[in-house]
């Protein structure tokens, strides 16, 4: 097949779909919103700037920028994008229409919808278009601004298919203007998991070891994570915590001085896969306190790693965790509850035991990377 993908080039979600592509044969080309190094032997790749992504560098990574964002302007920047952002889109579209009729692809697929998707919906008419959404599309930046609202419509009305990461997008898509008679597909974001790389230790870790893999949001309620802190060292003054994507973050610091915990909480730089992997096996907790979320792709590979998942009670959650089963679901934004969850989480071995070999089996069979990837070829085929 011949495949365009309108993707943040720098994201290791979108990278991880479009390798596969590459590696099995494809003839794939990129259309990245920022400026990038994806390191893959792509047919070809055009740099399509929208929503002021013009204004990074190429050697901003994706994931790091939204931790330093985070602490004093991320809120004010999603919201001058959300409201300006929309403005960009048709100079945007003419960039990418030249390149799809340059390329002529099979397929063109969106990898989410602001901007990606807005853009590649203005373009749309020559090849099939699959639109991905990803988690905090809909119920988010959606509502943000009436501009948001009518870019996500007009996508959702122009899309040939839709791939999402859970069945709660499906729905919200259809309500907002998605024929139901068009094909979907639900999968991982990322395409799955890479069982190789994310699985149990040998034996489960002993230490008292939670990971919060989230880095700064504005959707993330890491003022919940660290309120919750002295609650559970008042318990279990031997716990420990690991803030991944939040060394850089001075927010993150100046809690952590401020509350006193600088003995017990690690504030790490964002890290590659296997580092991910080697800490969540360590881990006996992992959080994820979000208000707003798909199927967080790191809360899948926790799963995947033992660790016991705690998480934002919502309905895309829930379409994996069942509370007291598999893992703890929680109101993201009270810190009490937080912490019963997370001294439950370290204290009762046998519920991490029981969610740990029930998290195996749920990943394996529907989180697994190449039977998830496969699903997406046949998904392609049919469209092309």
């Amino acid at each position: 097949m011949r495949l365009l993908f309108v993707a943040d080039g720098r994201s290791p979600i979108a990278l991880n779909w479009i390798r596969y592509f590459v590696e099995r044969g494809d003839e794939v080309y990129l259309a990245s919103t920022f400026a990038c190094r994806p390191g893959l032997p792509l047919r070809g790749m055009e740099v399509v700037p929208v929503a002021f992504s013009g204004m990074k560098t190429s050697t901003e990574s994706s994931a790091p920028r939204r931790g330093v964002w985070a602490a004093s302007t991320l809120r004010l920047r999603t919201a001058l994008r959300q409201w300006f952002g929309p403005l960009t889109i048709f100079r945007a579209a003419q960039k990418l229409r030249s390149f799809v009729e340059q390329t002529r692809p099979d397929l063109v697929h969106a990898m989410r919808i602001p901007y990606e998707g807005m853009v590649a919906a203005d373009a749309a008419g020559l090849a099939p278009l699959v639109v991905s959404v990803w988690g905090n599309d809909l119920t988010l930046h959606a509502p943000a601004t009436p501009l948001m609202q009518h870019y996500t419509a007009w996508t959702l009305k122009v899309a040939d298919a839709l791939h999402a990461d859970c069945q709660r997008d499906i729905r919200l898509a259809k309500q907002m203007g998605f024929d139901p008679s068009r094909p979907t597909l639900v999968t991982p974001g990322n395409g799955g998991i890479r069982m190789d790389v994310f699985s149990p230790a040998p034996s489960p870790p002993v230490a008292p070891l939670v990971v919060n893999p989230r880095g700064f949001r504005a959707y993330v309620r890491n003022d919940t994570f660290f309120a919750s802190l002295p609650l559970v060292l008042k318990e279990r003054p031997d716990a420990r915590f690991a803030c991944v994507g939040m060394a850089d973050v001075p927010e993150a610091r100046e809690t952590v001085a401020r509350l006193g915990l600088q003995a017990a909480v690690d504030l790490l730089p964002a890290r590659p896969h296997a580092q991910m992997a080697d800490l969540f096996r360590a881990a006996q907790v992992v959080v994820s306190p979000s208000t707003h979320d798909g199927t967080p792709n790191t809360l899948l590979e926790a799963m995947a790693c033992g660790c016991l998942p705690v998480a934002g009670d919502l309905d895309s959650i829930r379409e994996w965790i069942q509370s007291g089963e598999n893992g703890l679901l929680i109101d993201p934004a009270d810190p009490r509850a937080l912490a019963r969850a997370i001294l439950r989480g370290l204290n009762d071995s046998a519920l991490r035991r029981q969610a740990a070999e029930k998290n195996a089996v749920l990943i394996a069979e529907r989180a697994e990377y190449a039977r998830n990837m496969a699903r997406v070829v046949q998904f392609y085929q049919k469209l092309c």
